[in-house]
């Protein structure tokens, strides 16, 4: 468990954040720049010091100013992967990974992070000739052989391209499901947490919005202008049940039925999630026929937005939550209204390549 309840000043800036959570899978701090994501992070590892409160991690108190306990960063055993990887330039890879290593990891140890991150070609290298995600890589690798009870990861792809971002993110799901390791990741990116998360936890102005499991928070009409309103939508678990070669499609398991997707390479009883952006999905009152879209699954209207404009987000309950954004025009002409049976309609394409995660193995039914 992670508990946090600080007040923290600089200047003009202001942060009194209070939360606690399970240390288990990954913690992602997510919220708009300035917000405090950094901050807070500097915070649990040390590198900057509350003005007053609470830090622990399971059952170690790293600061409490009533009763003066404030742990060198040094001896918090957090590992710490910074935006811009810091590796040290006049050092090969390998020196670099050795400077992060404890006394006590083994050599079996190191070279299985070496193999986990896929580093071993890298080793003579120095860091001016790896490219941005390869750097990551080794930043990574450093902060685990210091062997630490909690990886932080502040912004690590903010400095990446889209493909980059990719392979570092594959390596970040394969270090939390292999090595089973907590991380606290921070990020303003929403295609990020929605790969990564399992809880999540929201800033907005130096203050804790909300906290809790990534579904949950992410489904919160209420949320909107803190988790994105163009991008707004639902975050929904699924499983992959078949691909058909012939129609090129992939059937995705939900908690309301069956999803059809753009066929995927990924096997089947994967578990992971999509993103179902609320301006992609459509509602009718009755199934329609002759309709190009694939997935129409009935649900009931759980909550209306309070939007004065020409748009309104619906909440639908279809087994999960999944948002339409429709117009006022259409919200009056159909008489939606909370309780109501309706139908959403989402087109196939909605859930593109990016959408389907190449593979986001979540903690419950990772293959």
């Amino acid at each position: 468990m992670i508990e946090i309840d600080v007040q923290f000043r600089r200047e003009t800036f202001r942060l009194n954040a209070a939360f606690s959570a399970d240390s288990e899978g990954v913690i992602a701090i997510f919220g708009r720049s300035g917000s405090g994501k950094t901050t807070l992070i500097n915070l649990l590892a040390g590198l900057e010091r509350p003005t007053a409160g609470r830090i622990s991690v399971d059952d170690t108190v790293l600061f409490d100013s009533n009763a003066g306990i404030d742990i060198p960063p040094e001896q918090r055993q957090l590992g710490y992967v910074f935006q811009d990887g810091r590796l040290f330039p006049h050092m090969t890879v390998q020196r670099n990974l050795v400077y992060g290593r404890r006394g006590a990891v083994s050599d079996t140890e190191f070279e299985s992070i070496v193999g986990l991150l896929d580093l071993s070609s890298l080793l003579d290298r120095r860091p001016g000739t790896l490219s941005g995600g390869e750097k990551q890589r080794v930043a990574i690798g450093r902060a685990l052989l210091a062997r630490p009870k909690l990886i932080l990861m502040d912004e690590p792809l903010a400095s990446l391209d889209a493909g980059r971002k990719s392979e570092i993110l594959t390596y970040i799901e394969r270090l939390r499901e292999e090595m089973r390791l907590p991380i606290v990741y921070v990020s303003h990116s929403s295609d990020e947490i929605v790969r990564l998360a399992d809880t999540l936890v929201l800033l907005s102005d130096g203050a804790v919005a909300a906290v809790g499991p990534l579904e949950d928070i992410m489904s919160r009409l209420d949320l909107r202008p803190l988790t994105g309103r163009y991008e707004a939508g639902a975050v929904i678990p699924v499983t992959v049940a078949r691909t058909l070669p012939e129609t090129q499609l992939t059937e995705l398991d939900f908690p309301g039925g069956t999803l059809l997707v753009p066929a995927t390479d990924l096997p089947p009883g994967h578990a992971f999630r999509v993103r179902v952006r609320a301006r992609d999905v459509a509602l009718s009152l009755a199934p329609p026929d002759g309709i190009s879209m694939l997935n129409i699954l009935p649900g009931t209207v759980t909550e209306i937005g309070d939007d004065s404009g020409p748009l309104v987000d619906v909440l639908v309950d279809i087994g999960c939550p999944i948002w339409a954004r429709v117009s006022r025009h259409a919200l009056e002409s159909l008489d939606i209204e909370v309780g109501k049976q309706i139908y959403t309609l989402i087109k196939a394409v909605s859930f593109d390549r990016r959408s389907l995660g190449y593979g986001v193995a979540n903690r419950i039914a990772a293959p």
